[in-house]
Order: structure tokens, then sequence, then C-alpha cells
């Protein structure tokens, strides 16, 4: 790994803030690195505030989207709230519908089988629609490039409402209205929101027909929440506000779906790590293994009781779902070797058996070796479909767009996509990926890197300096837990590899001739055990975190690397 020190911040500024605040000068620095360089400035991203979101209306087409929903309710039409089968799509169909349900009972949701129809709006969804009547869809988290489905849709005499955040293609769909802030005509103030906050920004305007405010909408935040921490977008702006009061609500009053997936965690109080990796598993799996339609009944169910049961189900899917990633990711890994690509600068594998639900996180699993673009396909029809991940600093996105003469159908973002192709096309896509990756992913991006904010002393690092970096939260893309390095390390001889496989490292830290000890664990590195011995002096790169055992609560260095002292 490459550890990268971020650039000096301004010391003056430094200084001023630190003073003005009364926190240490490491801590001001933390600050100014995420461009907050004034008192005030600091107040606000310390104290978010609902009354900070922006007016929806800033949006282009909101007025339309209101508009047309207004009248369909008038005219006691039908409407059919659409949304993609993973956390983003099926948080958004449920806080949507739920919330047109307060006021409107004609509301249908529809999430697409992900093998049947794949990713978005589907012909299958607007036939579905036809046949029982509705006259309006409301799309979420999907439709910014389904000019061909809006046109059908059309014919059939249905319109459509878009709420997305993918990146549009050269055309817009010919829709009522098209909500997506990376639209290039539209001049709302954030462009980094999910398809549920898209969604929220649509209640938003609703409301304030209805002579609702901003506190009338907070139980909502729940599932905006978690689809900001599963669709891993950046925590800025609206998106911090939004994260930092929908935790509050996961932690204080959650709806019945998200109680009943946490009710048997012993963990107090759930940071937004805790959501990525304990509630949006479970969301997604009911996409990935069964129908995305399992997940949105769990999230608006209204007792409890039947909420715990559908938890129960969707629990067996996300421990499915974890066996058959294993054993798609050791297949993939072996197709690598026996393929002998370990040395490409991209990974393309394929196998018509390969689970489509999973092939995402197989892709993630495969970046984990080998630090690359990477492509997991599978058969999907009569087409092969694929999930795309990235690295660090690379748009794969883009990458895609410079293969798509071979391409059906992709979308997606700089980090992941999707795409579909002719499976006689296959090895001539992976043939020009691998020519774009080469010509366009810098030598540098090629090694994993750690980004470290600051580098401390350990004598720095007191219960007050972590409970005022804390507040830095909810931490994600854009404003990531901080990351410091300390040189002059030693282990106090107690270090020992620990874990059923001694796959982990557990030491007792020193610092020069500061023999006060600070706890660490590395996950994963019992291998740099040897590095630790024999009082070597090594230098570390780690978060600070908190430990609990046994009631007692400390602070513990998480490690990330360890190096040799140079």
């Amino acid at each position: 790994m490459r550890w990268k020190l971020k650039a000096e911040t301004n010391p003056e500024i430094t200084l001023k803030l630190a003073q003005d605040l009364g926190i240490e000068y490491t801590l001001a620095k933390l600050l100014v690195q995420r461009n907050i360089e004034t008192y005030d400035q600091a107040k606000a991203f310390f104290r978010p505030s609902l009354n900070d979101l922006h007016n929806p209306f800033l949006m282009k087409d909101m007025d339309k989207a209101v508009e047309r929903i207004e009248r369909a309710i008038a005219e006691n039409e039908n409407i059919l709230v659409y949304g993609d089968y993973d956390v983003d799509g099926t948080t958004s169909v449920s806080m949507l519908s739920s919330y047109l349900k307060t006021f409107y009972p004609n509301i249908a949701t529809y999430i697409p089988d992900r093998y049947a129809e794949g990713y978005g709006i589907s012909f299958l969804g607007i036939d579905f629609a036809h046949d029982n009547d509705v006259s309006l869809i409301i799309a979420l988290d999907c439709g910014i490039k389904a000019i061909d489905k809006v046109n059908y849709a059309k014919e059939k005499g249905i319109d459509f409402i878009i709420c997305d955040h993918h990146r549009p293609g050269n055309e817009i769909p010919d829709a009522v209205a098209v909500l997506d802030p990376k639209r290039a005509d539209c001049d709302y103030p954030y462009d980094e929101l999910c398809g549920c906050g898209v969604g929220f920004k649509l209640i938003q305007a609703l409301a304030s027909k209805r002579n609702q405010n901003i506190d009338d909408l907070v139980s909502y935040l729940d599932l905006v929440a978690t689809a900001i921490a599963a669709d891993i977008v950046p925590i800025t702006g609206e998106n911090r506000i939004l994260a930092y009061f929908g935790l509050q609500v996961i932690n204080s009053n959650p709806r019945n779906g998200i109680k009943a997936m946490i009710h048997q965690i012993k963990k107090k109080e759930l940071n937004i790590t805790d959501v990525v990796f304990i509630i949006a598993p479970r969301i997604n799996a009911a996409g990935r293994i069964k129908h995305g339609n399992y997940a949105v009944e769990l999230l608006t169910e209204l007792d409890f009781d039947s909420a715990v049961k559908f938890a129960l189900e969707i629990e067996q899917n996300n421990n499915d779902r974890k066996d058959l990633d294993k054993l798609i990711t050791k297949e993939a890994l072996l197709q690598i070797e026996e393929n002998r690509e370990q040395e490409n600068v991209s990974t393309v594998v394929y196998a018509a058996n390969w689970h489509k639900g999973v092939i995402g996180i197989v892709a993630s699993r495969l970046i984990e070796t080998y630090y690359k673009p990477t492509l997991v396909f599978t058969k999907s029809g009569d087409k092969l479909a694929a999930s795309a991940r990235s690295v660090k600093g690379f748009d794969v996105y883009e990458a895609l767009e410079q293969c798509s003469e071979f391409i059906e159908q992709f979308g997606g973002h700089k980090y992941a996509a999707g795409l579909t192709l002719k499976e006689e096309n296959y090895q001539k896509f992976k043939l020009k990926f691998e020519e774009v990756v080469a010509a366009t992913l810098p030598e540098e991006l090629r090694t994993s890197e750690i980004s470290v904010d600051a580098e401390i002393s350990l004598s720095e690092i007191t219960p007050k300096f972590f409970r005022i970096m804390n507040q830095l939260s909810p931490f994600g893309p854009q404003n990531m837990k901080p990351v410091f390095m300390c040189g002059s390390l030693r282990d106090n001889g107690y270090g020992k590899k620990v874990g059923a496989d001694e796959t982990h490292l557990k030491l007792n830290l020193f610092e020069g001739t500061n023999q006060t000890t600070y706890n660490a664990i590395g996950f994963g590195m019992g291998d740099k055990h040897e590095l630790t011995q024999n009082k070597n002096a090594f230098k570390a790169a780690f978060c600070i975190d908190e430990n609990e055992w046994n009631g007692y609560t400390t602070l513990q260095l998480l490690l990330k690397d360890l190096q040799e002292e140079s």
C-alpha cells in the first residue's frame, strides 16, 4: 500500500480556527481539509440543521412533477411507484408510497425482477401498469436513459415522472417531469443526492402544498440515510444533513422493518458504517436472492410482529447470499489464475451459471485481491449481464463509454455500473476494456492507497480528542473517517496474532520513550506480526475507534497498515 499524506493546510487559518473553537491544532486541520475555515462554517458543520436543506422547487421540473401528481389525485387516477431492486430503489419506493398513502389510497408499488426484467424500467412493468389501469408512473433511482420505455408508456396512455440521480445520456426521456440534479440544464445547488434523496425532495415539494414543514417528514429519514450509506454517495452538503438526522431516527424511532432487522443487535447506537454492513446488505439480499418486493413489504410493514417475520426470511436470504458470494469469488479467482490474467490492468471474468444477484459483491471482493477495475459477467436471458466496480480515482463509467460499440445497454456512475452485451461480443469487449484501462489508468492509481489526514503523536489521543473528532461524522465519501500516522512505535511484547485462524493482529503500542501503551487491532494483518517483534521500531497508519468489552469502553487504534521505520 502507498501512504499519501494530505497537503499541509494554511497554518494561519488553521491556528485561528483552533483558537476560535478552543480545540487542538490537529482537529482544526481536519476541518480545514474539509473546506471549513471559519467559526460560523464549523458551527454549521458540527450542528447540521434541516432548515439548511434547499428549496425543492430549485430542481428542474419539480413544479411539473407536483402539478401532475396533484392532478392525478384530483382525478382519482391510479399511481404506480416504481423503483430499482437495490437498497436505493427499494427504500425510495417504500418512502414515497408510504408518504402518498397518508392522504391518497390509489397507490401501488412495483419492483422489477432482477432476472426476468433486469435493471431499470421494463416493458413488463409498463404492461403491468396498463393492465391495472395505471395512468401515472413515478420512477425512482432509474429511468434517466429509458427513452424507449417512456415512449412505449406514452403510446399506452401512461405518463412518467422520473426521479433519478444517475448521469443522463445525450437525450432526456420525454416524460412529464425528469428530476435529476445531474441534468446539464438543472441548476439545483447540490447534485450528489442518491435516488432516495431525489425522492425525498419530491416529498418535500408535495408537503409544502399541504401546509406541512420539514419536521413533519423526519420519520422518513431513516430510509434516506440507509440509501445514502448503501449507495456510497458523498456525505457532504444535503447528504450530510439527511444522513445526520436519519441516523437519529434509526437510533431512536425507526420504522418497524428497520427495527426488526436491528432489534437483536447488542450495539446501543448505530453509525453510518453499521448501516452499510448491517442494514443495507439485508435489504439488498431480498432483491439479490428472491425479489425486491420483499424489501418493500418489510420497510412499509406497520405491524412489528409481522415485520420480524419478514426480517427473519430476509436474514436467511442474506445468509444464502453470503454463501453464494464466497463460492463465486473462489471460482472467479481460479479463473483469473487459469487464464494467467493476474498481470492484466483490468479484471473481466465470466461464467454462465453465476448468480446475477451477487456479481456486484464478487467484483468488489476481486478488487480486494487484485486492485484493478473489475467486471463480473453472467448469463441473463439471451445476453450477458455484468456488474462493474472501480478503484479509487478511476471513472469506470467513462471507460465503459469508450467500449460502447460492444455494449447493448449500460448505466451507473464513476465507481459502479451495470451493463449488458451479446455473448458474441464478450471477448471483443474484454480486449477493448483492457486496452482502455491500460491507456487511461495512471500508474499511481494501480496500487491501493491510504490517504493520511495528519501525522500525530499517540499522546494527542485523548477521550476529548476522540469526542470532538467524532463530531465530524457521519463519515463517508469526501468526509472519510480521519486516518492518522505515527512513527517510532514499538510493541510492548504482548502483541499477538488473534482469531480462529490467526489472521488478525493485536498490539499494545508505545511511542518513543513514552511508555504509555495504546491498544491496537489490525484485521487481516496477522502477516505483519513479525515486523512488530523484538522491539523493532515501525510506523502505523490508523483510525481511532472505541472498543466495548465487559461494559467498559476504551479507545483503540484501528490499524490500516504497518511499515518499517525508514
